[in-house]
């Protein structure tokens, strides 16, 4: 006679291989890296949902989801092409748009930090800071990649000294696709130690056009982490209670983006790390944006301790994208799951260093959804 623990597994085993088997997984060739080897992508499709994964850099290149009608449109931004001029993933080197973003997502102060008395030294891309791993970071790599059920599983091996790190680091990103929520898993090993903080930089726009500044946020954190003028945190973590950080209550975005707040001005809107209150488990909405127009809804869970929210205040209309429509300013935002930016510089923040013998694992899940 089986226990009931097991048979609990086996009925969580059967339920997640009838999820699985309902999304389809098929792959093809989207185009080639700079030295000509080919740029995979697979497609993740279910009743609901239809979501493209490239090989490069790890990239979310689609999400095609429902309205509240019915209407499909992609709710994410990005483009059609690999190596078309001035509107594709090679040519965009700035927004890292759609990219798993690594060794360390976010910035680290003037590109130097210190690990058990060693000093290291990253090339700077952004005002003397090193932004999402450095000048060649994990989104301009091109994975290598293996089908698994529901999903595909990437993986790279980032050697010691890439960029300034120390130790080789070997990443794998799953992302899975159950019924209406895109699950994206990481994992990661070192054989020195290191530091690592691995994200998912997907700029969402749930109307599929137009700008994001209606959308309405609920962010479940108390406090969040101020920076200097170049985006570094100061080191302090203030309650956001009155003041436009307060996403606690569902606000518009645009509500108070133009307030006369001295961090908004710096970012130009909202690029900022905020402190999930609570458990960091995937029982607990992290965030949840709703579109009152399309009724679309994306709620993200996370084990992580924060979310960057950031409204996509750099971009700038430079960039033609999907069917040629120019990115502007607002015409997405990212919600980073995350450790903090420049831990390594600040004892005080959760810790991102990764030791020989451990394994660095994070789950994300982005469920989408109709109001």
């Amino acid at each position: 006679m089986k226990s009931q623990k097991g048979l609990i597994a086996l009925t969580l085993v059967a339920s997640a291989a009838t999820s699985f088997s309902q999304t389809a997984v098929t792959k093809s060739v989207f185009g080639n890296t700079p030295d000509g080897k080919p740029v995979d992508v697979y497609t993740l499709k279910d009743k609901t949902l239809e979501i493209k994964i490239a090989t490069w850099g790890a990239h979310i290149i689609s999400v095609k989801a429902p309205d509240k009608s019915g209407n499909i449109a992609d709710v994410v931004l990005g483009y059609n092409s690999m190596d078309a001029a001035g509107a594709s993933y090679l040519a965009d080197k700035n927004t890292y748009m759609g990219s798993v973003v690594g060794r360390y997502g976010n910035r680290i102060a003037k590109g130097k930090f210190s690990l058990d008395g060693h000093n290291y030294t990253l090339p700077t891309n952004d005002h003397g800071n090193t932004l999402h791993g450095g000048t060649v970071g994990f989104d301009r790599h091109n994975w290598t990649a293996k089908q698994i059920p529901g999903g595909v599983e990437l993986t790279l091996v980032s050697p010691d000294g890439d960029q300034g790190f120390p130790g080789t680091l070997t990443a794998h990103v799953r992302y899975t696709l159950t019924s209406d929520k895109l699950r994206i898993a990481y994992s990661a090993t070192t054989d020195k130690p290191t530091v690592i903080n691995l994200t998912n930089h997907t700029y969402f726009n749930l109307a599929g056009s137009g700008d994001i500044l209606n959308d309405v946020l609920m962010l479940r954190a108390d406090k969040y982490t101020p920076t200097d003028k170049t985006l570094i945190p100061t080191g302090e973590t203030p309650s956001v209670a009155g003041t436009p950080f307060d996403f606690r209550t569902p606000t518009p975005i645009g509500a108070r983006i133009n307030d006369n707040n001295e961090q908004l001005k710096i970012a130009g809107g909202y690029d900022h790390n905020f402190i999930l209150t609570g458990p960091s488990d995937l029982t607990h909405a992290a965030a949840k944006v709703t579109d009152p127009a399309s009724g679309r809804t994306l709620t993200v869970y996370t084990t992580e301790p924060g979310v960057q929210f950031y409204t996509g205040n750099f971009l700038d209309g430079s960039l033609k994208g999907r069917d040629s429509a120019p990115y502007t300013k607002h015409s997405g935002l990212c919600l980073e799951t995350q450790h903090y930016p420049d831990s390594p510089n600040h004892p005080a923040f959760p810790s991102t260093t990764l030791n020989p013998g451990e394994t660095y694992h994070t789950t994300t899940i982005f469920q989408f959804g109709t109001k």
